[in-house]
Order: structure tokens, then sequence, then C-alpha cells
């Protein structure tokens, strides 16, 4: 898929899954966990140890899933992603330097910010959906001030988010969600990637209501 392709399918599904984890042998199974459970779209951070073969590997398991990079701070890292595979980029800070080596790529990249002036910059220079991070310190009165005079901005929440705060983020103008809640405690025992796979099943129903 080329850019255009990849943005319409992060926009229509609005739920990108967060892959943070300190433990790399137990990122496919959680991968596994969330695809089982409805995930279309989802990043492995740059933080997760082996993050880019990690990539790679979901890549090959997984062809109908969107697999991206997340925590992409730099070019250095952004170009690592890339070249293991990554169909996206996700930041959590305000580079705009990093939207060009992405769009040269042909893949979306879904840059952070957090003031009214990084949003802009962002969505200026380029950047495909804007991620308000972190949404939950922020809140959903914070969201809706800065949503009412940038509504031409796609701004996706992300940071925090419960289940049961979907439809106030959603019904507040949100364009998605980012989630990490339901893998980001440790992983010790099977019965976990139950509940792994549980919780994205029911992030997956819920957000389908505003699709």
């Amino acid at each position: 898929m080329n850019r255009e392709e990849l943005v319409k399918v992060i926009g229509e599904e609005k739920l990108v899954f967060v892959t943070r984890l300190k433990d790399a042998s137990k990122a496919q199974t959680v991968i596994q966990s969330l695809v089982s459970g409805g995930a279309k779209v989802m990043e492995i951070t740059s933080n997760t140890p082996n993050y880019a073969h990690e990539i790679s590997k979901a890549r090959k398991s997984y062809p109908d899933v969107l697999i991206g990079a997340g925590t992409v701070v730099n070019k250095a890292i952004a170009a690592e992603a890339i070249n293991a595979g990554a169909q996206f980029l996700v930041t959590p800070n305000c580079n705009v330097e990093l939207i060009d080596l992405a769009h040269k790529n042909e893949i979306p990249i879904l840059m952070g910010a957090l003031t009214p002036t990084e949003i802009c910059e962002a969505w200026e220079a380029g950047a495909d959906f804007v991620k308000l991070f972190p949404a939950d310190i922020m809140g959903i009165t914070y969201f809706t001030s800065i949503k009412a005079p940038l509504d031409h901005i796609k701004l996706m929440a992300v940071g925090g988010i419960k289940l049961n705060e979907v439809k106030d983020w959603m019904t507040s103008g949100a364009d998605g969600i980012g989630i990490a809640s339901v893998v980001s405690e440790p992983i010790s025992i099977k019965a976990d990637y139950q509940m792994i796979e549980d919780n994205a099943s029911q992030f997956v129903t819920e957000i389908a209501k505003y699709k």
C-alpha cells in the first residue's frame, strides 16, 4: 500500500495499539494476542528490545495488520524502523524533520504534540495525524479547547485512555485513539495473554461505534 492507502486504513480503524515491552521474547505472543483480539493497526516502540527485528517478524506473520514503529524520536530510529519494514511512524515529540523521511518512503507519520503551537507546526509540516500526548494528563477539557479552533487537524488522543473513556474522547472530536494499557503490565503467566486478547477485543468493539 502507498501512503495514501495507509492513512485511509489508520483513519478508518481509529485505533492504534501500542506494544511496549521490556522483554522482547514476549513481543510476538503479545502481538498475536492483540491480533486475535481484532487489532488491525499497532506500533512496536523503539524502546522495546530488538524492536526492529520484531517489526520485521510481525510484518511477515500478519500481512493483513499494519505494523508501525513507535517512540521514533529522531532520524536514526526512523531510518532503522523503515528499513525493518515499518508501515507508519509514531513519535512522542514534535520533530518535523521526520515527516519528509517518512513521506519519501511512502509511509504515514503520527506526530506527537501537546501545545497549540506544536500541533499546528506538525500539521503544517505535513504530519498525517497529530497525536495529542499525553492525553490523560491534559484531559478532555484541554482537548476540546484545542479541537475547537483546530478542527481541520486530524487529532488523535494517546496516553492512559481507559475503555470507559473512549466514548468521551470520540464524541469530543478525536479522530482516533492510541492504547497501550492492555499491554503495559508485566506478562508473567499464560493467562495474561488471554487478558490482553480480551481487552483488545473490548476496545475494538467500543471504537467500532464511532466508525
